[in-house]
């Protein structure tokens, strides 16, 4: 019998340590050939001409003249403004033109090479400011925006800061971030049983056949995606998978045999979606004794051409641009701007590591500025239970960051050592704040996602149908792991496979740090329900999710209670710089989590020290540039990613505080801990060199200039 408490070996270690596990490019179907992508080489431009060279038999080509009548050339995504096929013109380097298709890779590429496509090119908007300047003209309306929303409590913010004795004004920025996951993009389009399938490397199933259905005037259920296993995603395989399969989808309403689609790692880097770009303004005033009396912040991100879900990453940084602090008075303006870059999507936490790390940063230098330690700042304005949030609504759980910062505190020796290194030494510590809302926003999940998970009984076995997929991070080990507590059975009495969207239920994304404390709940539901009717030989468990009453929210305002459960964290980094290379040594990195109960603490142990490296690499060395629109980094020798090599090992801790609406008193935890190692890493840089940094990534070249700036 398996106990929630017990640590279990995941059910897919085996397979995968072996080399047993079947990704898409193991994959051999009868008959089939295989597809490349032919893409823009220019970030905008109008199509003059577009010359083919003499394909050989068996080989095609088809673009956005091929989708039938009854078809529009548009990707469903959040919004549907996402085009399958560029047709006119190009608006990022790596659009999609076109898709060859052929029994050969080697020759395709040289297809590929041999195209001749005649632009007529027009001034890039590369950057943020590039687009607030409407740097050659606008290319989305007349201001560049594709998105904002404001939020703010306490008043008016002009007003406050007109009393205030001190403001503190700043821009903090950040850039983008390559996923790196495993396993680049992947896809197979094929005709099974009558209706077009789709097997994938995707988080999101039910998302692909919504996004592309549209192509040939389909409705979504008349087409199956079939995840596979997927080898990591961190949010990159969340609505890009839907930019692979929408080509596919044409292509094999001709061709009728199964394609293959399968990116290398350079075509994953340079055409591939990234963390969004950021840049975030503050105005803060204090009174005369260094009290935060209220922030004006503004929040701006590369959205890049098309919108995907960036009006939904910009909901969560603006929601969290307050950090884990209550301020008297905040005003938070979102913007979304349109670029002529790859369009930005998600990636672990959503769009609130940006405005976390910038509002850590921004306490950090008005502490400093006051001659305070900037732990004992900012702990003087910590969230707790009840207090109004950024959207007007509450925070309605019992907050526990004092009881995480003494945890962080006391292993780190925190306090003996920002007191013991001068500023300026060549040594420093740092502690950061974070939290991460778990969950959709606002209403969401009750009036969007709508869950469902399906429990069935069969003899004395168990099997879960529900859409959530496993990409790493043990979510197919927890469910099952839940289940079996509740019913006291063992793991291998419970199935949970990857999912078809032809035989399960449509149980939401897997995203948002939603899967264990949303859909896993639904599964504890079920095995309750089952549990009544264990005598039985076969029986079916069909739960959905349902909102806990009490807790309002205004989508078409923004307010109210955003969140129900957050997920809260501690992390702090001791470092010293070499004062002639400026190479940086980690000394220690240490953090606290509150997760509300652990499901399994072996998971968590590798989520935590996984989201933590990623954190303090997106802070110090994962440099992605982008020049005229182009990536220059486009391998993993130039983009350089952290090591087992680059940091010591980690000390962790986790405070329980059970969550009352999460299976066991779960909550969520993927995204949480890549939230706030990166603040706390910059912390003690700029300790170490007695400077201010305002962007990241600081890889070690860049560190000069900010001494020199210092």
């Amino acid at each position: 019998m398996t106990r929630i408490d017990d640590k279990v070996r995941r059910v897919d270690a085996l397979e995968k340590a072996r080399g047993e596990a079947v990704y898409l490019c193991d994959m051999r179907l009868p008959g089939m050939i295989y597809a490349r992508l032919v893409r823009s080489s220019v970030p905008r431009a109008r199509i003059v001409d577009i010359k083919l060279p003499e394909l050989p038999e068996g080989y095609s080509f088809f673009s956005a003249k091929d989708i039938p009548p009854e078809g529009q050339n548009s990707l469903l995504m959040i919004a549907k403004d996402w085009r399958c096929f560029a047709d006119g013109d190009v608006r990022y380097v790596g659009e999609t033109i076109g898709i060859l298709t052929g029994p050969s890779r080697a020759v395709l590429k040289t297809l590929d090479e041999s195209i001749e496509i005649t632009y007529d090119e027009q001034e890039p908007v590369v950057s943020i400011d590039d687009s607030l300047a409407l740097k050659g003209g606008p290319i989305l309306g007349d201001d560049n925006i594709h998105c904002q929303l404001v939020s703010e409590k306490g008043g008016d913010i002009e007003r406050v800061l007109e009393g205030a004795a001190r403001i503190f004004e700043e821009t903090v920025e950040t850039g983008f971030q390559e996923h790196v996951h495993l396993e680049t993009n992947a896809a197979i389009c094929t005709l099974e049983d009558g209706h077009y399938t789709f097997y994938i490397s995707a988080q999101c199933p039910f998302y692909v056949r919504k996004s592309v259905a549209g192509l040939l005037g389909l409705k979504p259920e008349d087409i199956v995606v079939k995840q596979t296993t997927t080898g990591g995603a961190f949010g990159g395989k969340e609505h890009f998978p839907d930019v692979l399969a929408g080509p596919l989808l044409v292509a094999e309403s001709y061709l009728k045999v199964p394609i293959c689609l399968v990116f290398d790692r350079e075509e994953d880097m340079l055409y591939s979606v990234k963390r969004h770009p950021s840049k975030v303004t503050f105005r803060t005033g204090v009174d005369k004794d260094g009290r935060i009396l209220g922030s004006d912040i503004n929040v701006y991100y590369n959205v890049g051409a098309y919108l995907s879900s960036s009006y939904v990453v910009l909901q969560r940084g603006v929601f969290h641009a307050n950090g884990v602090y209550n301020f008297p008075a905040t005003r938070i303006h979102g913007y979304g701007m349109a670029t002529n870059t790859f369009p930005s999507d998600a990636f672990r936490g959503f769009g609130a590591p940006q405005t976390l790390f910038a509002v850590e940063i921004h306490l950090d230098h008005i502490a400093h500025a006051l001659g305070v330690d900037p732990v004992e700042y900012k702990r003087s304005y910590f969230l707790k239970q009840g207090d109004e949030t950024v959207t007007q609504g509450h925070i309605v759980e019992k907050v526990v960051l004092e009881e995480m910062l003494s945890q962080v505190a006391q292993k780190s020796d925190y306090f003996r050592k920002a007191a013991e290194y001068k500023r300026g030494s060549g040594r420093g510590i740092g502690m950061s704040f974070y939290n991460h809302g778990g969950a959709f926003t606002g209403n969401g999940e009750q009036a969007i996602i709508k869950a469902h998970l399906r429990l069935v009984k069969d003899g004395g076995h168990y099997t879960i149908l529900c859409g959530q997929t496993e990409m790493g991070q043990g979510f197919r080990t927890a469910l099952r792991k839940i289940v079996c507590a509740v019913l006291g059975v063992d793991m291998d009495d419970v199935t949970y496979d990857n999912p078809d969207t032809s035989k399960v239920p449509d149980s939401g994304p897997t995203a948002a740090s939603r899967s264990t404390m949303i859909v896993g709940r639904l599964a504890e539901k079920a095995a309750l329900e089952m549990k009544e009717h264990l005598g039985e030989d076969h029986y079916e468990v069909e739960t959905e999710y349902e909102h806990p009453d009490g807790h309002p929210w205004e989508q078409a305002t923004f307010k109210g209670d955003a969140y129900l459960g957050y997920g809260w964290g501690a992390a702090c980094v001791e470092l010293e710089v070499d004062p002639v290379t400026n190479e940086v040594h980690v000394l220690g990195i240490w953090s606290s989590h509150d997760i509300g109960k652990a499901i399994d603490e072996l998971i968590v142990h590798g989520q935590v020290n996984g989201g933590i490296i990623q954190s303090l690499g997106y802070a110090s060395m994962e440099k992605m540039e982008n020049k005229g629109g182009h990536f220059r980094q486009s391998s993993m020798s130039d983009y350089v990613v952290p090591t087992s090599m680059d940091f010591p090992r980690q000390e962790w801790g986790l405070v329980d505080n059970p969550y009352e609406w999460g299976p066991f008193g779960a909550k969520g935890m993927g995204e949480l801990v890549f939230n706030g190692a990166d603040a706390a890493y910059i912390d003690a840089l700029e300790r170490a060199l007695d400077t201010e940094v305002h962007k990241i990534p600081m890889p070690v070249e860049d560190i000069e200039a900010v001494r020199r700036d210092g």
